[in-house]
């Protein structure tokens, strides 16, 4: 892959698996210092290390994007060693482990989608903001099919991430006259949260392949990772507030 980042600084949440760990390995391939933001210091100081061990740095950053002070001291840390921010993704969400109905969803199960999707990445945006200000950066936001399409069995992760392009849309607006794009990439990809999803409901791959133009679910890095390195590039610098569904054409957006 071309070196379309060399020089730019990434904070990726959620980095430790799966579309975080796609993309944060695709962006320090196109020449990116990458920050694994993580709550699992086991599986996000592996990242790093096997970052660490190509061309460009990457560092490690413990983060619970559910405490502001967190969201916080990723930040700080990250300016203590690099000096710049110039892309953010957040990508870190929690969810159930298996479908829920509607009518089962508590508070617990609402809570838990909306602190570790939207308030997170809402914490961040907000936390990084005047640096991507200094840089003329970029912001990409993670979403979903689930609430593009609505899919059974996942309503607070759907609104939660509906909830995230609502964000996304507004920020594009306000930043864009001072330089920060903001995008959203919904995709589809064998992340261990998709693998734990199909376990409990195998009968959902069929549905989520049903129809679509590619016929298979994603890789992390191979075909999610570079729509983010795209989108965090100055090939995409005309680009802000849109949605990009990197899911196989399961969703057209209109």
């Amino acid at each position: 892959m071309k070196r379309r980042l060399e020089g730019k600084v990434a904070i990726i949440t959620g980095a430790g698996q799966g579309v975080g760990e796609g993309i944060a390995r695709a962006m320090s391939a196109a020449g990116a210092r990458c920050v694994i933001a993580d709550f699992n210091t086991e599986s996000g100081e592996r990242v790093a290390r096997e970052l660490d061990k190509g061309e460009s740095d990457a560092l490690f950053v413990h983060c619970d994007v559910t405490k502001t002070e967190s969201v916080e001291a990723a930040v700080a840390r990250t300016l203590e060693v690099y000096g710049q921010i110039d892309v953010l993704v957040n990508n870190a969400q929690r969810a159930p482990l298996s479908p829920t109905p509607v009518m089962e969803h508590t508070d617990e199960i609402i809570d838990l989608c909306f602190e570790t999707g939207f308030r997170g990445t809402f914490r961040f945006m907000q936390a990084a903001y005047p640096h991507l200000k200094a840089s003329r950066g970029n912001v990409i936001n993670i979403a979903s099919g689930a609430g593009l399409d609505g899919l059974e069995g996942q309503a607070a992760y759907g609104a939660a991430k509906e909830a995230i392009r609502a964000l996304s849309k507004s920020a594009a607006r306000e930043w864009g006259r001072e330089g920060i794009n903001v995008n959203i990439i919904c995709p589809l990809a064998k992340s261990p949260g998709v693998a734990s999803l199909l376990e409990h409901a195998p009968e959902m791959e069929k549905r989520m392949t049903a129809g679509q133009p590619l016929g298979r679910i994603g890789d992390c890095e191979q075909d999610i990772g570079p729509v983010a390195v795209f989108l965090a590039s100055e090939d995409a610098r005309y680009v802000t507030g849109h949605t990009l569904p990197a899911d196989g054409g399961s969703s057209m957006v209109r």
